[in-house]
């Protein structure tokens, strides 16, 4: 009778597991239907999305996915770079719950919220010490867009309103609104929108990989690049805007040790503020709260977003010196106003739950493991870096890209229309793995908390999965 029993569970549970595959592939054609129907994706070609069967997630637990058939990934692009305590966190999930039930929204615009100032006052002490005040939206773009106006407003206030322009670094990306479109630099992603643009000078970003020299050599003549355009044209430029240490979305390059802190020092001497772009190295990502950390740079503004809620809700930020905040400062008829907002600014909800993960930071001192753990994670990387067209792995903190080329040798790229990055991406997403591809640079940035095993399995589905689909 006991195995009778066994064997008769056994039963029901294989057909429950059939049960639940069944509706779970009936619930995937209907949602996929309703996304073909009403959904608009973003950064998608949407006749390519609907007919590769997308990924469509219902529930998360730590760093992993699952989707409506109940299929589990690994999650490695923490969300689009969001994640960082790993999803589904209890501590997290408390603090809205605890929010919730006080207030979820009231306006900041002439009022004032509990965990806004609480979250402004927490970033101002984490962040560098020139950045003294804290303004809210909801999103990096947002933030950057605000950051422009303050640097575009703050020489008017002084009264020399020919300093209105802006130097960007080509190859960049701010977001995707028009000022933060404006000192982009993708044209794949902005030409389009060039009528709508004011125009940005723009300077190289060192790209050592595709430089005809050293490393040292790439960022001299960078610099070199940079000092002439500053030289020539200060009493005209307002700011220089940058991604610090890594431009992220450009491909997942690396600046050369100490071009960060020259070209600080080469904006300061010709009197035009320094935007230090914050959104994707913030919060850790590369082994320091603050990517301008690792230089000891004091920008004039920062940006940030992605992590610092976590992944949970969009909050963004930009952060000010008080030199540019004090200039704001005065009567009403004097019209001295910042004329800027947005409907969610300093959303009570957001802030609580930004406010839980800088907890989370100092309870797990996750900064340093952050910094141990890509030691780690270089190790791990090493044998995909001899891959036959890998032509180079890109690695600060936990945020890596690894380029993939046609010829090792020659440095050679894949014609763009095999869309090889893409390739590769699918099938590590067939192997349990989610990651996106900037081009033909597969990017990999996991939550923050991944553990060593986690990592392991996660780089060795990317080998597995550039090594089959370069073939």
């Amino acid at each position: 009778m006991g195995d009778n029993r066994t064997m008769s569970r056994t039963g029901s549970s294989a057909a429950r597991e059939r049960a639940d595959a069944a509706g779970g592939s009936a619930l995937y054609e209907e949602l996929l239907e309703k996304n073909r129907r009403y959904l608009w994706n973003p950064f998608t070609q949407m006749k390519e999305f609907l007919d590769d069967e997308p990924l469509i997630v219902a529930r998360a637990e730590g760093v992993r996915l699952y989707d409506v058939r109940g299929n589990e990934y690994l999650d490695g692009n923490s969300s689009l770079w969001l994640n960082v305590h790993g999803h589904n966190r209890r501590e997290l999930n408390d603090a809205i719950v605890a929010q919730v039930d006080r207030v979820a929204h009231s306006t900041l615009l002439g009022a004032s919220n509990v965990p806004a100032i609480e979250l402004a006052a927490r970033l101002v002490e984490l962040a560098p010490a020139s950045l003294g005040k804290v303004f809210f939206s909801d999103a990096g773009a947002a933030a950057v867009e605000i950051a422009l106006k303050m640097a575009f407003a703050y020489w008017r206030r002084l009264g020399r309103p020919e300093k209105r322009r802006f130097v960007a670094m080509r190859n960049a990306y701010h977001g995707d609104t028009i000022g933060a479109v404006s000192v982009g630099g993708i044209d794949l992603f902005h030409a389009e929108f060039g009528p709508l643009l004011f125009e940005a000078e723009r300077v190289s970003y060192p790209y050592p990989y595709r430089f005809e020299g050293s490393p040292e050599e790439c960022a001299e003549a960078c610099l070199a690049e940079l000092g002439e355009v500053l030289s020539r044209q200060a009493e005209e430029l307002a700011c220089l805007v940058v991604e610090p240490l890594v431009q992220a979305a450009g491909g997942m390059i690396m600046m050369p040790p100490g071009f960060l802190a020259q070209a600080a020092r080469l904006a300061r001497d010709h009197d035009v503020l320094l935007l230090a772009d914050e959104v994707a190295t913030g919060f850790g990502r590369t082994g320091r709260m603050f990517a301008c950390e690792h230089e000891d740079v004091q920008p004039d503004l920062m940006t940030v977003g992605k992590g610092l809620t976590g992944g949970y809700l969009p909050v963004a930020a930009t952060l000010a010196s008080d030199r540019i905040y004090d200039v704001f400062w005065g009567d009403h008829h004097e019209l001295k106003t910042f004329f800027h907002g947005h409907s969610y600014t300093g959303n009570q909800l957001g802030c609580a739950v930004a406010l839980a993960s800088l907890d989370l930071f100092e309870r797990d001192d996750l900064v340093r493991r952050v910094a141990e753990r890509s030691a780690f994670l270089a190790e791990l990387l090493a044998p995909i870096g001899e891959l036959e067209h890998v032509g180079e792995v890109r690695q600060r903190g936990v945020m890596v890209g690894i380029e993939l080329v046609r010829d090792r040798a020659t440095k050679d790229p894949f014609d763009s229309s095999l869309a090889t990055g893409r390739r590769v991406c699918a099938r590590a997403r067939e192997l349990g793995l989610v990651t996106r591809p900037l081009g033909d640079v597969v990017t990999f940035m996991p939550p923050l908390a991944t553990d060593e095993r986690d990592l392991e399995s996660m780089t060795a589905i990317l080998q597995r999965a550039i090594d089959d689909g370069t073939r």
